[in-house]
Protein backbone atom coordinates (compact mmCIF):
# COMPACT_ATOMS: atom_id res chain seq x y z
CA UNK A 1 0.00 0.00 0.00
CA UNK A 2 1.44 3.44 -0.90
CA UNK A 3 2.25 5.91 1.56
CA UNK A 4 -0.82 8.24 2.73
CA UNK A 5 1.51 11.42 2.24
CA UNK A 6 2.36 10.11 -1.27
CA UNK A 7 -1.66 11.00 -2.31
CA UNK A 8 -0.96 14.47 -1.69
CA UNK A 9 1.79 16.08 -3.39
CA UNK A 10 3.14 18.12 -6.88
CA UNK A 11 0.33 16.88 -8.75
CA UNK A 12 -2.09 18.51 -6.96
CA UNK A 13 -3.72 21.97 -7.42
CA UNK A 14 -5.08 23.71 -4.55
CA UNK A 15 -7.48 27.22 -4.72
CA UNK A 16 -8.30 28.71 -1.18
CA UNK A 17 -11.13 30.45 -1.70
CA UNK A 18 -11.30 33.47 1.39
CA UNK A 19 -7.47 33.12 2.65
CA UNK A 20 -8.31 34.17 6.18
CA UNK A 21 -7.22 33.02 9.54
CA UNK A 22 -8.07 28.93 8.47
CA UNK A 23 -7.20 29.29 4.78
CA UNK A 24 -3.81 30.89 5.44
CA UNK A 25 -2.93 28.18 7.76
CA UNK A 26 -4.14 25.55 5.46
CA UNK A 27 -2.19 27.07 2.59
CA UNK A 28 1.11 27.11 4.43
CA UNK A 29 0.74 23.53 5.91
CA UNK A 30 -0.30 21.99 2.40
CA UNK A 31 2.54 23.88 0.56
CA UNK A 32 4.88 21.54 2.42
CA UNK A 33 3.62 18.63 0.85
CA UNK A 34 4.76 19.67 -2.36
CA UNK A 35 1.28 20.85 -3.66
CA UNK A 36 0.39 24.13 -5.58
CA UNK A 37 -1.57 26.16 -3.69
CA UNK A 38 -2.90 29.57 -5.17
CA UNK A 39 -4.75 31.97 -2.73
CA UNK A 40 -8.07 34.22 -2.73
CA UNK A 41 -7.71 37.98 -1.92
CA UNK A 42 -10.29 40.60 -2.62
CA UNK A 43 -7.74 43.18 -3.70
CA UNK A 44 -4.37 42.37 -5.41
CA UNK A 45 -1.39 41.16 -3.93
CA UNK A 46 2.16 41.20 -4.20
CA UNK A 47 2.64 37.67 -3.64
CA UNK A 48 2.50 35.86 -6.77
CA UNK A 49 0.02 33.02 -5.26
CA UNK A 50 -2.74 35.14 -4.81
CA UNK A 51 -5.44 36.08 -7.25
CA UNK A 52 -8.19 38.29 -6.81
CA UNK A 53 -11.66 37.09 -5.87
CA UNK A 54 -14.81 39.81 -4.93
CA UNK A 55 -17.99 38.66 -5.63
CA UNK A 56 -19.21 41.62 -4.03
CA UNK A 57 -17.49 43.77 -6.96
CA UNK A 58 -18.02 40.95 -9.65
CA UNK A 59 -14.51 40.30 -10.04
CA UNK A 60 -13.87 36.96 -10.32
CA UNK A 61 -10.24 35.08 -11.45
CA UNK A 62 -8.88 34.57 -14.42
CA UNK A 63 -9.37 31.50 -16.67
CA UNK A 64 -5.40 30.54 -16.30
CA UNK A 65 -6.26 30.16 -12.40
CA UNK A 66 -8.24 26.98 -12.98
CA UNK A 67 -5.48 25.07 -15.40
CA UNK A 68 -5.29 22.00 -13.38
CA UNK A 69 -7.01 22.55 -10.33
CA UNK A 70 -7.66 19.17 -8.17
CA UNK A 71 -8.89 20.63 -5.02
CA UNK A 72 -10.85 23.58 -3.82
CA UNK A 73 -11.35 24.58 -0.06
CA UNK A 74 -14.20 27.51 0.46
CA UNK A 75 -13.54 29.37 3.70
CA UNK A 76 -15.83 32.24 2.72
CA UNK A 77 -18.91 33.02 4.37
CA UNK A 78 -22.51 33.66 2.69
CA UNK A 79 -23.16 37.13 1.69
CA UNK A 80 -25.29 39.96 2.94
CA UNK A 81 -28.59 37.90 1.07
CA UNK A 82 -27.32 34.80 2.25
CA UNK A 83 -26.34 32.96 -0.72
CA UNK A 84 -23.04 31.25 -1.43
CA UNK A 85 -20.49 34.28 -3.12
CA UNK A 86 -18.77 30.73 -4.77
CA UNK A 87 -21.83 29.57 -6.23
CA UNK A 88 -23.12 32.11 -7.05
CA UNK A 89 -20.21 33.01 -9.35
CA UNK A 90 -18.29 30.31 -10.03
CA UNK A 91 -20.73 27.52 -9.83
CA UNK A 92 -20.30 26.79 -13.97
CA UNK A 93 -17.13 27.47 -13.68
CA UNK A 94 -16.15 24.95 -11.32
CA UNK A 95 -18.59 22.02 -13.15
CA UNK A 96 -16.56 22.64 -15.82
CA UNK A 97 -13.28 21.59 -13.92
CA UNK A 98 -11.83 18.17 -13.79
CA UNK A 99 -12.03 18.62 -9.41
CA UNK A 100 -11.52 15.79 -7.19
CA UNK A 101 -12.72 17.30 -4.36
CA UNK A 102 -14.04 20.43 -2.08
CA UNK A 103 -14.04 21.29 1.23
CA UNK A 104 -16.59 23.82 2.50
CA UNK A 105 -15.82 25.51 6.01
CA UNK A 106 -19.10 25.96 7.63
CA UNK A 107 -20.52 26.35 11.64
CA UNK A 108 -21.83 24.21 14.16
CA UNK A 109 -24.08 27.34 14.84
CA UNK A 110 -26.23 25.14 12.47
CA UNK A 111 -26.64 22.85 15.22
CA UNK A 112 -28.66 25.40 17.28
CA UNK A 113 -29.87 25.38 20.52
CA UNK A 114 -29.14 22.22 22.89
CA UNK A 115 -28.96 23.66 26.43
CA UNK A 116 -25.67 22.03 26.56
CA UNK A 117 -26.56 18.47 25.29
CA UNK A 118 -24.11 17.16 22.33
CA UNK A 119 -24.80 17.56 18.84
CA UNK A 120 -23.19 15.12 16.18
CA UNK A 121 -23.76 14.95 12.23
CA UNK A 122 -26.74 12.67 12.55
CA UNK A 123 -28.73 15.29 14.50
CA UNK A 124 -31.53 17.88 12.38
CA UNK A 125 -29.79 20.99 12.23
CA UNK A 126 -31.88 23.53 14.07
CA UNK A 127 -30.29 26.80 13.83
CA UNK A 128 -31.57 29.41 16.07
CA UNK A 129 -29.22 32.92 15.22
CA UNK A 130 -29.88 34.04 10.98
CA UNK A 131 -26.38 33.61 10.15
CA UNK A 132 -26.16 30.18 11.02
CA UNK A 133 -29.58 29.69 8.84
CA UNK A 134 -27.97 31.53 5.91
CA UNK A 135 -24.75 28.93 6.73
CA UNK A 136 -27.42 26.34 6.24
CA UNK A 137 -28.53 27.58 3.07
CA UNK A 138 -25.58 27.52 1.68
CA UNK A 139 -24.39 23.97 2.58
CA UNK A 140 -27.83 22.92 1.09
CA UNK A 141 -26.96 24.58 -2.26
CA UNK A 142 -23.58 22.69 -2.42
CA UNK A 143 -24.84 19.13 -1.57
CA UNK A 144 -27.25 20.28 -4.77
CA UNK A 145 -24.39 21.50 -6.82
CA UNK A 146 -23.34 17.74 -7.77
CA UNK A 147 -19.95 18.95 -7.15
CA UNK A 148 -17.67 16.62 -4.86
CA UNK A 149 -17.83 18.78 -2.04
CA UNK A 150 -17.33 17.80 1.75
CA UNK A 151 -19.06 19.99 4.68
CA UNK A 152 -16.75 20.77 7.82
CA UNK A 153 -18.79 22.42 10.55
CA UNK A 154 -16.56 24.06 13.22
CA UNK A 155 -16.96 25.73 16.53
CA UNK A 156 -15.10 28.46 17.81
CA UNK A 157 -11.71 28.39 16.19
CA UNK A 158 -8.48 29.75 17.53
CA UNK A 159 -4.38 29.66 17.37
CA UNK A 160 -1.90 31.43 17.55
CA UNK A 161 -2.21 34.90 17.13
CA UNK A 162 -5.91 34.49 17.25
CA UNK A 163 -7.03 33.44 21.06
CA UNK A 164 -8.18 34.62 24.60
CA UNK A 165 -4.18 35.75 24.85
CA UNK A 166 -4.79 38.50 22.11
CA UNK A 167 -8.19 40.09 23.87
CA UNK A 168 -6.03 40.01 27.74
CA UNK A 169 -3.12 41.94 26.12
CA UNK A 170 -5.45 44.09 24.52
CA UNK A 171 -7.21 44.78 27.30
CA UNK A 172 -10.78 43.72 25.56
CA UNK A 173 -11.38 40.85 27.58
CA UNK A 174 -14.91 40.40 29.37
CA UNK A 175 -15.16 37.61 32.50
CA UNK A 176 -18.55 36.75 32.22
CA UNK A 177 -20.24 34.20 33.99
CA UNK A 178 -22.96 32.12 33.00
CA UNK A 179 -24.35 29.16 35.00
CA UNK A 180 -23.62 25.66 33.26
CA UNK A 181 -22.76 27.74 29.74
CA UNK A 182 -20.21 25.96 27.89
CA UNK A 183 -18.52 26.39 24.38
CA UNK A 184 -16.76 24.06 22.06
CA UNK A 185 -13.76 25.20 20.12
CA UNK A 186 -10.73 23.79 18.10
CA UNK A 187 -7.72 24.62 17.17
CA UNK A 188 -6.34 25.78 13.25
CA UNK A 189 -3.78 22.97 13.09
CA UNK A 190 -6.83 20.27 13.61
CA UNK A 191 -8.68 21.83 11.15
CA UNK A 192 -5.71 22.00 8.66
CA UNK A 193 -4.49 18.49 9.71
CA UNK A 194 -7.79 16.89 9.77
CA UNK A 195 -8.73 18.03 6.21
CA UNK A 196 -5.04 16.37 4.94
CA UNK A 197 -5.76 13.37 6.83
CA UNK A 198 -9.11 13.03 5.11
CA UNK A 199 -7.54 13.14 1.73
CA UNK A 200 -4.74 11.10 2.12
CA UNK A 201 -6.86 8.23 3.21
CA UNK A 202 -9.84 8.57 1.08
CA UNK A 203 -9.09 5.74 -0.72
CA UNK A 204 -9.71 3.43 2.30
CA UNK A 205 -11.74 5.85 4.23
CA UNK A 206 -15.74 5.73 3.71
CA UNK A 207 -16.79 9.22 2.55
CA UNK A 208 -18.87 11.37 4.62
CA UNK A 209 -20.16 14.32 3.42
CA UNK A 210 -20.68 16.35 6.74
CA UNK A 211 -17.86 16.04 9.58
CA UNK A 212 -17.79 18.54 12.46
CA UNK A 213 -13.97 19.11 13.65
CA UNK A 214 -14.13 20.02 17.40
CA UNK A 215 -11.80 18.98 20.27
CA UNK A 216 -12.40 16.36 22.86
CA UNK A 217 -13.72 18.88 25.54
CA UNK A 218 -16.06 21.76 25.27
CA UNK A 219 -16.30 23.64 28.63
CA UNK A 220 -17.37 27.27 30.12
CA UNK A 221 -15.16 30.62 28.81
CA UNK A 222 -14.13 31.48 32.39
CA UNK A 223 -11.73 28.28 32.73
CA UNK A 224 -10.13 28.96 29.56
CA UNK A 225 -9.97 32.61 30.48
CA UNK A 226 -8.31 31.62 33.98
CA UNK A 227 -5.70 29.11 32.51
CA UNK A 228 -4.66 31.97 29.71
CA UNK A 229 -4.27 34.56 32.94
CA UNK A 230 -2.37 31.62 35.22
CA UNK A 231 -0.03 30.84 32.34
CA UNK A 232 0.64 34.55 32.07
CA UNK A 233 1.33 34.89 36.01
CA UNK A 234 -1.46 37.64 36.14
CA UNK A 235 -4.54 38.10 38.58
CA UNK A 236 -7.82 37.21 36.62
CA UNK A 237 -10.72 39.74 37.02
CA UNK A 238 -13.89 39.30 39.03
CA UNK A 239 -16.42 37.59 36.63
CA UNK A 240 -19.32 39.47 36.17
CA UNK A 241 -22.79 38.03 35.80
CA UNK A 242 -24.01 37.33 32.07
CA UNK A 243 -27.82 39.14 33.25
CA UNK A 244 -26.09 41.57 34.80
CA UNK A 245 -24.19 42.44 31.25
CA UNK A 246 -26.04 41.18 29.17
CA UNK A 247 -28.16 44.18 28.09
CA UNK A 248 -24.89 46.26 27.61
CA UNK A 249 -22.91 43.27 25.07
CA UNK A 250 -23.39 44.00 21.81
CA UNK A 251 -25.64 41.85 19.44
CA UNK A 252 -23.23 39.63 18.04
CA UNK A 253 -21.44 39.29 21.13
CA UNK A 254 -24.78 38.79 23.09
CA UNK A 255 -25.76 36.06 20.62
CA UNK A 256 -22.77 34.17 21.14
CA UNK A 257 -24.17 33.26 24.88
CA UNK A 258 -27.57 32.35 23.98
CA UNK A 259 -26.34 29.43 22.46
CA UNK A 260 -25.29 26.36 24.33
CA UNK A 261 -23.86 22.52 22.95
CA UNK A 262 -21.22 20.11 23.01
CA UNK A 263 -20.15 19.21 19.77
CA UNK A 264 -18.95 15.74 18.88
CA UNK A 265 -16.05 14.51 17.25
CA UNK A 266 -16.67 11.13 17.13
CA UNK A 267 -16.95 10.93 13.81
CA UNK A 268 -14.02 12.35 13.04
CA UNK A 269 -11.91 10.51 15.79
CA UNK A 270 -13.66 7.07 16.71
CA UNK A 271 -15.00 6.28 13.47
CA UNK A 272 -12.36 7.74 10.82
CA UNK A 273 -9.21 7.63 13.30
CA UNK A 274 -8.06 11.02 12.90
CA UNK A 275 -5.68 11.99 15.81
CA UNK A 276 -6.77 15.68 17.39
CA UNK A 277 -3.29 17.76 18.13
CA UNK A 278 -4.55 19.67 20.66
CA UNK A 279 -7.34 17.86 22.46
CA UNK A 280 -8.36 20.14 24.96
CA UNK A 281 -8.02 24.03 25.29
CA UNK A 282 -4.80 23.80 27.76
CA UNK A 283 -3.10 21.90 25.28
CA UNK A 284 -3.95 24.39 22.60
CA UNK A 285 -3.38 27.62 24.84
CA UNK A 286 -0.03 26.26 25.76
CA UNK A 287 0.92 26.17 21.80
CA UNK A 288 -0.85 29.85 21.55
CA UNK A 289 1.69 31.13 24.29
CA UNK A 290 4.84 29.56 22.76
CA UNK A 291 4.07 30.72 20.25
CA UNK A 292 2.96 34.28 20.65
Amino acid sequence: MKKPASLLGNKNKFLILGCGFSGSFFAKTIRKLGCTVLTSSRSARKDPNSFIFNSENDVVPDEKIFDGVTHILSCIPPDKNGNDPVLESLQSKLQDLSLEWIGYLSTTGVYGNTDGGWVSEIDQPNPFQKRSHNRLNCEKKWIESSLPVQIFRLPGIYGPGRSTFEAIKNQKIRVISKKAQVFSRVHVADITHAIIFLLQNKDRLKFHQIINIADDEPCSQIEVIQYCYDLLGLKMPKPILFEDVKDALSPIAKSFWMENRRVSNKLLCETLGYKLIYKNFKLGLKNCYLNS
